[in-house]
Protein backbone atom coordinates (compact mmCIF):
# COMPACT_ATOMS: atom_id res chain seq x y z
CA UNK A 1 0.00 0.00 0.00
CA UNK A 2 1.51 3.49 -1.01
CA UNK A 3 2.13 5.66 1.73
CA UNK A 4 0.08 9.28 0.63
CA UNK A 5 2.54 12.24 1.05
CA UNK A 6 1.54 14.68 3.28
CA UNK A 7 2.49 18.27 2.76
CA UNK A 8 5.82 19.58 3.98
CA UNK A 9 5.91 20.71 7.95
CA UNK A 10 6.79 24.43 7.92
CA UNK A 11 8.25 25.84 11.63
CA UNK A 12 7.02 29.11 13.29
CA UNK A 13 10.19 30.82 12.51
CA UNK A 14 9.82 29.81 8.34
CA UNK A 15 7.14 31.60 7.96
CA UNK A 16 7.72 35.35 7.38
CA UNK A 17 9.44 33.82 4.14
CA UNK A 18 6.51 31.93 2.74
CA UNK A 19 5.10 34.32 -0.03
CA UNK A 20 1.11 35.34 1.55
CA UNK A 21 -1.66 33.42 -0.11
CA UNK A 22 0.50 29.96 -0.11
CA UNK A 23 -1.26 27.23 1.84
CA UNK A 24 1.48 25.82 4.44
CA UNK A 25 1.33 23.02 7.54
CA UNK A 26 2.10 23.76 10.63
CA UNK A 27 2.29 21.14 13.62
CA UNK A 28 2.83 21.66 17.56
CA UNK A 29 1.26 22.64 20.45
CA UNK A 30 -2.32 24.18 21.53
CA UNK A 31 -0.40 27.33 23.43
CA UNK A 32 -3.30 29.37 24.16
CA UNK A 33 -6.51 29.83 22.60
CA UNK A 34 -8.63 33.35 23.09
CA UNK A 35 -11.82 33.30 22.04
CA UNK A 36 -14.10 36.78 20.76
CA UNK A 37 -17.77 37.28 19.15
CA UNK A 38 -16.78 36.31 15.92
CA UNK A 39 -13.32 34.41 15.92
CA UNK A 40 -11.19 32.52 18.22
CA UNK A 41 -7.43 32.89 17.83
CA UNK A 42 -5.38 29.56 17.90
CA UNK A 43 -1.89 30.16 18.87
CA UNK A 44 0.61 27.75 18.11
CA UNK A 45 3.89 26.51 19.47
CA UNK A 46 6.61 24.36 17.94
CA UNK A 47 10.68 24.48 18.63
CA UNK A 48 10.97 27.89 16.86
CA UNK A 49 8.41 30.14 18.13
CA UNK A 50 4.50 30.97 18.13
CA UNK A 51 2.03 31.07 15.33
CA UNK A 52 -1.23 32.58 15.23
CA UNK A 53 -4.50 30.84 13.04
CA UNK A 54 -7.61 32.48 13.01
CA UNK A 55 -10.35 30.68 12.68
CA UNK A 56 -13.92 31.70 11.93
CA UNK A 57 -15.71 28.41 11.02
CA UNK A 58 -18.01 27.30 12.74
CA UNK A 59 -17.60 24.20 13.04
CA UNK A 60 -12.99 24.71 13.48
CA UNK A 61 -14.23 27.05 15.77
CA UNK A 62 -15.99 24.06 17.91
CA UNK A 63 -13.57 21.67 17.39
CA UNK A 64 -10.72 24.20 18.62
CA UNK A 65 -12.69 24.73 21.84
CA UNK A 66 -12.55 21.32 22.65
CA UNK A 67 -8.94 20.68 22.00
CA UNK A 68 -7.14 21.72 25.64
CA UNK A 69 -4.09 24.23 25.83
CA UNK A 70 -0.97 21.39 25.06
CA UNK A 71 -2.83 19.28 22.50
CA UNK A 72 -0.81 18.53 19.46
CA UNK A 73 -2.51 19.12 16.20
CA UNK A 74 -1.38 19.81 12.18
CA UNK A 75 -2.89 23.18 10.93
CA UNK A 76 -3.15 23.32 7.09
CA UNK A 77 -3.96 26.68 6.20
CA UNK A 78 -3.41 30.00 3.88
CA UNK A 79 -0.58 32.36 5.54
CA UNK A 80 -1.41 36.16 5.31
CA UNK A 81 0.24 38.67 6.35
CA UNK A 82 -0.45 40.99 9.30
CA UNK A 83 2.15 43.42 11.51
CA UNK A 84 0.53 42.67 14.74
CA UNK A 85 1.02 39.06 14.50
CA UNK A 86 3.96 36.81 15.93
CA UNK A 87 6.66 37.47 12.91
CA UNK A 88 3.79 39.73 10.92
CA UNK A 89 2.06 36.85 9.42
CA UNK A 90 -0.60 34.60 10.14
CA UNK A 91 -2.86 31.71 8.96
CA UNK A 92 -6.20 31.64 7.87
CA UNK A 93 -9.45 29.35 6.87
CA UNK A 94 -7.17 26.34 8.75
CA UNK A 95 -8.06 22.59 8.56
CA UNK A 96 -6.64 21.26 12.36
CA UNK A 97 -6.14 18.32 12.53
CA UNK A 98 -5.44 16.37 16.22
CA UNK A 99 -2.27 14.47 16.34
CA UNK A 100 -3.05 13.65 20.38
CA UNK A 101 -6.75 13.18 22.11
CA UNK A 102 -7.41 15.93 24.13
CA UNK A 103 -4.34 17.19 26.58
CA UNK A 104 -5.36 17.67 30.23
CA UNK A 105 -5.14 21.32 31.58
CA UNK A 106 -1.39 21.93 32.56
CA UNK A 107 0.01 22.72 36.40
CA UNK A 108 0.74 26.19 35.12
CA UNK A 109 -0.45 28.21 32.06
CA UNK A 110 2.04 28.23 29.97
CA UNK A 111 0.91 31.21 27.61
CA UNK A 112 1.30 33.26 30.56
CA UNK A 113 5.10 35.89 29.72
CA UNK A 114 6.34 34.54 32.74
CA UNK A 115 5.32 31.65 35.50
CA UNK A 116 4.23 32.85 38.52
CA UNK A 117 4.51 29.32 40.32
CA UNK A 118 7.45 28.45 43.16
CA UNK A 119 10.21 26.31 42.11
CA UNK A 120 9.28 23.04 43.99
CA UNK A 121 5.84 23.05 42.03
CA UNK A 122 8.12 23.60 38.33
CA UNK A 123 10.69 21.05 39.31
CA UNK A 124 7.75 18.28 40.42
CA UNK A 125 5.86 19.38 37.15
CA UNK A 126 9.19 19.48 35.06
CA UNK A 127 7.99 17.29 32.43
CA UNK A 128 5.30 20.30 31.01
CA UNK A 129 6.84 23.20 32.60
CA UNK A 130 9.84 22.65 30.89
CA UNK A 131 7.74 23.45 27.97
CA UNK A 132 7.39 27.36 28.88
CA UNK A 133 9.83 29.28 26.94
CA UNK A 134 11.73 31.48 29.71
CA UNK A 135 12.04 27.65 31.09
CA UNK A 136 13.06 26.66 28.09
CA UNK A 137 15.26 28.68 27.42
CA UNK A 138 18.15 28.09 30.20
CA UNK A 139 18.93 25.44 28.99
CA UNK A 140 18.99 26.22 25.21
CA UNK A 141 21.71 28.50 26.68
CA UNK A 142 23.51 25.34 28.34
CA UNK A 143 23.25 23.54 25.08
CA UNK A 144 25.12 26.19 23.43
CA UNK A 145 27.90 26.45 26.39
CA UNK A 146 28.36 22.78 25.30
CA UNK A 147 28.55 22.94 21.77
CA UNK A 148 30.93 26.34 22.09
CA UNK A 149 33.45 24.37 24.56
CA UNK A 150 33.69 21.29 22.34
CA UNK A 151 34.65 23.41 19.30
CA UNK A 152 36.70 25.55 20.78
CA UNK A 153 38.68 22.61 22.55
CA UNK A 154 38.37 20.40 19.40
CA UNK A 155 39.80 23.53 16.97
CA UNK A 156 42.32 23.47 19.75
CA UNK A 157 43.92 19.89 19.30
CA UNK A 158 42.17 18.21 21.50
CA UNK A 159 39.92 14.67 21.59
CA UNK A 160 36.95 14.50 23.10
CA UNK A 161 36.78 11.34 25.41
CA UNK A 162 34.17 9.55 27.03
CA UNK A 163 35.07 7.72 30.77
CA UNK A 164 33.57 5.39 32.80
CA UNK A 165 30.87 6.46 35.34
CA UNK A 166 30.65 3.08 37.10
CA UNK A 167 34.20 2.79 38.98
CA UNK A 168 35.82 -0.22 41.85
CA UNK A 169 37.84 2.92 44.30
CA UNK A 170 35.79 5.48 46.55
CA UNK A 171 38.75 7.27 46.90
CA UNK A 172 39.21 9.37 44.32
CA UNK A 173 38.44 12.61 46.37
CA UNK A 174 37.44 13.58 49.64
CA UNK A 175 33.63 14.06 48.61
CA UNK A 176 31.24 11.45 49.62
CA UNK A 177 30.25 8.89 46.82
CA UNK A 178 27.20 6.95 45.67
CA UNK A 179 27.54 3.04 46.57
CA UNK A 180 26.19 0.79 43.87
CA UNK A 181 25.61 -2.91 43.67
CA UNK A 182 27.44 -4.11 41.22
CA UNK A 183 26.72 -7.55 40.37
CA UNK A 184 27.09 -8.58 43.86
CA UNK A 185 30.13 -6.33 44.26
CA UNK A 186 30.43 -2.78 45.40
CA UNK A 187 30.91 0.07 42.77
CA UNK A 188 30.67 4.07 42.99
CA UNK A 189 29.12 6.36 40.71
CA UNK A 190 32.19 8.59 39.55
CA UNK A 191 32.69 11.63 41.01
CA UNK A 192 34.65 13.18 38.15
CA UNK A 193 36.55 11.56 35.17
CA UNK A 194 39.83 13.22 36.94
CA UNK A 195 41.88 10.08 36.93
CA UNK A 196 40.68 8.71 33.70
CA UNK A 197 41.21 11.59 31.95
CA UNK A 198 44.97 12.48 33.06
CA UNK A 199 45.75 8.38 32.00
CA UNK A 200 44.52 9.54 28.57
CA UNK A 201 46.36 12.57 28.49
CA UNK A 202 49.33 9.50 27.97
CA UNK A 203 47.46 8.60 24.85
CA UNK A 204 45.63 11.83 23.12
CA UNK A 205 48.12 14.46 25.08
CA UNK A 206 45.09 16.40 24.84
CA UNK A 207 41.37 15.39 25.92
CA UNK A 208 37.96 16.47 26.73
CA UNK A 209 34.96 14.99 28.13
CA UNK A 210 31.42 17.02 28.76
CA UNK A 211 29.27 14.37 31.02
CA UNK A 212 27.67 13.61 34.18
CA UNK A 213 29.16 13.61 37.66
CA UNK A 214 27.71 12.59 41.17
CA UNK A 215 28.72 13.63 44.54
CA UNK A 216 27.18 12.69 47.56
CA UNK A 217 27.67 15.23 49.58
CA UNK A 218 24.61 16.04 51.90
CA UNK A 219 24.26 19.78 51.20
CA UNK A 220 20.84 21.34 50.64
CA UNK A 221 21.65 24.70 49.43
CA UNK A 222 21.30 26.82 46.69
CA UNK A 223 24.70 26.19 45.27
CA UNK A 224 24.67 22.31 45.03
CA UNK A 225 23.48 19.52 43.47
CA UNK A 226 23.77 16.16 43.38
CA UNK A 227 24.49 15.57 39.74
CA UNK A 228 25.62 17.65 37.52
CA UNK A 229 27.58 18.06 33.81
CA UNK A 230 30.98 18.31 34.62
CA UNK A 231 33.14 20.19 31.40
CA UNK A 232 36.20 18.60 32.01
CA UNK A 233 39.79 18.91 30.22
CA UNK A 234 43.06 17.60 30.23
CA UNK A 235 46.54 18.84 28.09
CA UNK A 236 49.84 17.83 28.50
CA UNK A 237 53.48 19.31 27.83
CA UNK A 238 52.70 22.32 30.18
CA UNK A 239 54.89 24.28 31.61
CA UNK A 240 52.87 24.64 34.66
CA UNK A 241 49.06 25.87 35.86
CA UNK A 242 49.04 29.04 34.13
CA UNK A 243 49.59 27.23 30.71
CA UNK A 244 45.97 25.34 31.35
CA UNK A 245 44.64 28.47 32.72
CA UNK A 246 45.01 29.92 29.06
CA UNK A 247 43.62 27.18 27.69
CA UNK A 248 40.51 27.76 30.13
CA UNK A 249 40.08 31.13 29.17
CA UNK A 250 40.05 29.96 25.15
CA UNK A 251 36.86 27.26 26.20
CA UNK A 252 35.04 30.12 28.01
CA UNK A 253 35.45 32.38 24.95
CA UNK A 254 34.23 29.88 22.62
CA UNK A 255 31.30 29.21 25.18
CA UNK A 256 30.37 33.15 25.28
CA UNK A 257 30.77 32.85 21.36
CA UNK A 258 28.80 29.52 20.59
CA UNK A 259 25.87 31.45 23.09
CA UNK A 260 25.91 34.74 20.97
CA UNK A 261 25.31 32.31 18.16
CA UNK A 262 23.56 29.64 18.89
CA UNK A 263 21.19 30.93 21.42
CA UNK A 264 20.30 34.46 20.84
CA UNK A 265 16.75 34.09 21.04
CA UNK A 266 17.09 32.84 24.39
CA UNK A 267 19.30 35.11 25.50
CA UNK A 268 17.30 37.97 24.83
CA UNK A 269 14.12 36.03 26.30
CA UNK A 270 15.66 35.78 29.76
CA UNK A 271 18.11 39.23 29.22
CA UNK A 272 21.28 37.62 29.84
CA UNK A 273 24.45 39.99 29.80
CA UNK A 274 26.94 38.02 28.48
CA UNK A 275 30.97 38.40 30.00
CA UNK A 276 33.66 39.89 27.89
CA UNK A 277 36.12 36.70 28.38
CA UNK A 278 39.14 39.31 28.66
CA UNK A 279 42.36 38.34 26.39
CA UNK A 280 44.22 37.37 30.10
CA UNK A 281 42.40 36.49 33.33
CA UNK A 282 43.72 38.58 35.87
CA UNK A 283 45.20 36.11 38.37
CA UNK A 284 45.64 36.33 42.82
CA UNK A 285 47.57 34.48 44.79
CA UNK A 286 45.39 32.27 47.72
CA UNK A 287 47.48 34.34 50.52
CA UNK A 288 47.08 37.74 48.53
CA UNK A 289 43.07 37.20 48.26
CA UNK A 290 43.16 36.14 52.32
CA UNK A 291 44.57 39.67 52.91
CA UNK A 292 42.55 41.64 50.71
CA UNK A 293 38.98 40.08 52.16
CA UNK A 294 40.77 40.80 55.77
CA UNK A 295 40.56 37.02 56.35
CA UNK A 296 42.93 35.40 58.70
CA UNK A 297 46.34 33.76 57.08
CA UNK A 298 45.91 30.21 57.74
CA UNK A 299 42.40 29.88 56.52
CA UNK A 300 42.45 27.43 54.31
CA UNK A 301 39.51 27.84 52.03
CA UNK A 302 37.93 31.11 50.10
CA UNK A 303 34.28 31.30 52.16
CA UNK A 304 31.20 32.39 49.87
CA UNK A 305 31.16 35.75 51.04
CA UNK A 306 35.16 35.56 50.04
CA UNK A 307 34.57 34.57 46.70
CA UNK A 308 31.99 37.23 46.22
CA UNK A 309 34.03 40.49 47.74
CA UNK A 310 36.92 39.19 45.55
CA UNK A 311 34.89 39.22 42.34
CA UNK A 312 33.81 42.90 43.06
CA UNK A 313 37.42 43.70 43.49
CA UNK A 314 38.45 42.24 40.11
CA UNK A 315 35.52 44.38 38.06
CA UNK A 316 36.59 47.42 40.33
CA UNK A 317 40.57 46.86 39.52
CA UNK A 318 40.59 45.01 36.03
CA UNK A 319 37.47 45.24 34.80
CA UNK A 320 37.07 41.62 34.75
CA UNK A 321 33.96 39.20 35.54
CA UNK A 322 36.44 36.72 35.70
CA UNK A 323 39.30 35.95 38.69
CA UNK A 324 41.89 33.38 38.89
CA UNK A 325 42.74 32.65 42.71
CA UNK A 326 46.18 30.81 42.34
CA UNK A 327 48.14 29.14 44.98
CA UNK A 328 45.63 27.43 47.41
CA UNK A 329 46.94 25.35 49.92
CA UNK A 330 48.06 22.03 49.47
CA UNK A 331 46.22 20.40 52.16
CA UNK A 332 43.21 21.63 50.34
CA UNK A 333 43.92 19.84 47.02
CA UNK A 334 43.45 16.20 45.96
CA UNK A 335 47.04 14.03 46.27
CA UNK A 336 47.36 14.29 42.68
CA UNK A 337 48.06 18.07 42.85
CA UNK A 338 51.77 19.59 41.91
CA UNK A 339 52.91 22.18 44.45
CA UNK A 340 54.22 25.07 43.85
CA UNK A 341 58.23 25.04 43.00
CA UNK A 342 59.48 27.89 45.31
CA UNK A 343 57.06 27.15 48.56
CA UNK A 344 55.79 23.61 48.75
CA UNK A 345 53.15 24.43 51.11
CA UNK A 346 51.33 25.93 48.18
CA UNK A 347 50.01 24.23 45.22
CA UNK A 348 50.08 24.81 41.55
CA UNK A 349 46.09 25.05 41.25
CA UNK A 350 43.49 27.42 40.99
CA UNK A 351 39.68 28.54 41.06
CA UNK A 352 37.86 30.30 38.82
CA UNK A 353 35.60 32.87 40.17
CA UNK A 354 32.68 34.28 38.15
CA UNK A 355 30.36 36.88 39.47
CA UNK A 356 30.92 36.07 42.71
CA UNK A 357 31.42 32.06 42.73
CA UNK A 358 33.79 29.19 41.95
CA UNK A 359 33.08 28.06 38.60
CA UNK A 360 35.89 26.10 37.97
CA UNK A 361 39.24 24.14 39.32
CA UNK A 362 41.87 23.56 37.95
CA UNK A 363 45.82 23.15 38.13
CA UNK A 364 49.24 21.31 37.70
CA UNK A 365 48.95 17.56 38.76
CA UNK A 366 51.95 15.40 39.57
CA UNK A 367 53.51 13.87 36.58
CA UNK A 368 56.38 11.41 38.10
CA UNK A 369 55.78 8.00 39.35
CA UNK A 370 57.94 8.25 42.10
CA UNK A 371 55.76 11.88 43.33
CA UNK A 372 52.81 9.56 42.89
CA UNK A 373 54.04 7.16 45.75
CA UNK A 374 55.38 9.62 48.23
CA UNK A 375 51.62 11.72 47.80
CA UNK A 376 49.80 8.86 48.82
CA UNK A 377 52.55 7.43 51.39
CA UNK A 378 52.42 10.87 52.77
CA UNK A 379 48.23 10.95 53.06
CA UNK A 380 48.61 7.36 53.90
CA UNK A 381 46.63 5.90 51.53
CA UNK A 382 48.03 2.74 49.38
CA UNK A 383 48.95 2.25 45.85
CA UNK A 384 46.89 -0.84 45.56
CA UNK A 385 42.99 0.99 45.06
CA UNK A 386 45.00 3.22 42.09
CA UNK A 387 47.05 0.58 40.48
CA UNK A 388 44.88 1.09 36.94
CA UNK A 389 45.63 4.55 37.11
CA UNK A 390 49.42 4.63 38.15
CA UNK A 391 50.54 2.23 35.48
CA UNK A 392 50.37 5.34 33.17
CA UNK A 393 53.02 7.51 35.60
CA UNK A 394 54.93 4.06 35.60
CA UNK A 395 55.32 4.22 31.92
CA UNK A 396 55.90 7.88 31.27
CA UNK A 397 53.53 10.89 31.38
CA UNK A 398 54.48 14.17 30.30
CA UNK A 399 53.95 17.67 32.69
CA UNK A 400 49.93 18.09 32.47
CA UNK A 401 47.49 19.69 34.28
CA UNK A 402 43.81 20.58 33.71
CA UNK A 403 40.11 21.70 34.80
CA UNK A 404 36.57 21.54 34.77
CA UNK A 405 33.86 23.88 34.51
CA UNK A 406 30.77 23.09 36.13
CA UNK A 407 27.89 24.13 33.46
CA UNK A 408 25.12 24.59 35.71
CA UNK A 409 27.25 26.92 37.62
CA UNK A 410 28.06 28.42 34.56
CA UNK A 411 24.31 29.14 33.23
CA UNK A 412 23.12 29.80 36.44
CA UNK A 413 25.50 32.64 36.32
CA UNK A 414 24.80 33.60 33.12
CA UNK A 415 20.97 33.92 33.78
CA UNK A 416 21.04 35.34 37.32
CA UNK A 417 18.98 32.72 38.74
CA UNK A 418 18.86 32.43 42.36
CA UNK A 419 19.17 28.48 42.32
CA UNK A 420 21.21 26.26 40.47
CA UNK A 421 18.48 23.67 40.06
CA UNK A 422 16.76 26.06 37.69
CA UNK A 423 19.90 25.20 35.44
CA UNK A 424 19.21 21.82 35.16
CA UNK A 425 16.68 20.36 33.26
CA UNK A 426 15.74 17.30 35.89
CA UNK A 427 18.25 17.74 39.16
CA UNK A 428 19.12 15.38 41.72
CA UNK A 429 19.81 16.59 44.91
CA UNK A 430 19.24 15.77 48.87
CA UNK A 431 15.69 15.20 49.14
CA UNK A 432 14.75 14.77 44.74
CA UNK A 433 15.37 11.74 42.81
CA UNK A 434 12.03 12.39 40.27
CA UNK A 435 10.60 13.11 38.05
Amino acid sequence: MLRTQSAPRTLASQLPHVTPGETVTIQGWVHRRRSLAAVTFLILRDRSGLTQVVVKAPETVAQVAALGEETVVSVTATLVANGAAPGGVELVDPVVVPLTEPAHTPPVELWRPTLAAGLPTLLDHAPVTLRHPRRKAAWQIASASMQGFRRALTTDGFTEIQTPKLVGTSTESGANVFTVDYFGKPAYLAQSPQLYKQTLVGVFERVFEVGPVFRAEPHDTVRHIAEYVSLDAELGFIEDHRDVLAVLRGALAGMVSAVEELAADAVSLLDVRLPVVPEEIPVIHFSEALRLVGAPEDEPDLAPAHERALSAWAVEEHGSELLAVEGYPMRKRPFYTHPQPDDPQWSNSFDLLFRGLELTTGGQRLHRYTEYQAALGASGQSEEPYDGYLQAFRHGMPPHGGFAIGLERWVARLTGAENIREARLFPRDLNRLTP
